[in-house]
């Protein structure tokens, strides 16, 4: 706990105030499990899909790996989803999303990650297949049917025939989770 090389600079020290303040209330401990963010974000009782997905988020915020979260792992990534660079959280994205660890996102892994989030928000507009096929249609560069860091920060970033970035949809499909709790 304590040193994670975080910038907790970005924060006022108003906001740092009223985050402290809300992490207390919901973990008065001063740390947070995968049973309670699962309670504090209402996700208890999902699907294994769902499920899994939120176990990698708290996972990936859980930066020293001892199973909890505490508060400067908490406003580290307030600190990352509220005010980040783009690359740093295209970076978190990455990883979050890169279930195996092995440094590439797949088709499966990608796959798991929009019926979760569906699953979560219930919202079917769209398959799972249908995203990820657009997804590595329009920016799995080399064709192997991975997407590599490089790949995926790039495809962020780069205007699909002047309209919609095509990954603004997984961050805004993870967003809608994060923030209809706040």
């Amino acid at each position: 706990m304590g040193n994670h090389g975080s910038n907790l600079d970005d924060i006022l020290a108003e906001d740092m105030h009223h985050w402290y303040n809300k992490f207390m209330k919901e973990s008065p401990s001063g740390l947070i499990t995968l049973f309670e963010l699962k309670g504090m974000l209402g996700l208890r009782g999902m699907n294994e899909n769902a499920t899994s997905y939120v176990d990698q988020v708290f996972f990936t915020f859980d930066m020293d790996g001892d199973g909890y979260i505490d508060f400067v792992e908490y406003i580290a990534a307030i600190s990352l989803m509220l005010k980040g660079e783009i690359n740093q959280k295209l970076k978190w994205y990455f990883k979050l999303f890169d279930q195996d660890g092995n440094g590439k996102i797949d088709k499966d892994e990608l796959e798991t990650i929009f019926t979760a989030i569906q699953d979560i928000t219930r919202n079917q507009d769209v398959t799972p297949e249908e995203i990820v096929s657009l997804i590595f249609e329009k920016i799995d560069v080399n064709g192997e049917g991975e997407l590599t860091l490089e790949e995926f920060i790039e495809g962020a970033k780069v205007r699909s025939h002047g309209q919609v970035k095509v990954l603004s949809l997984i961050i805004f499909s993870v967003g809608m989770i994060t923030n209809r709790h706040r």
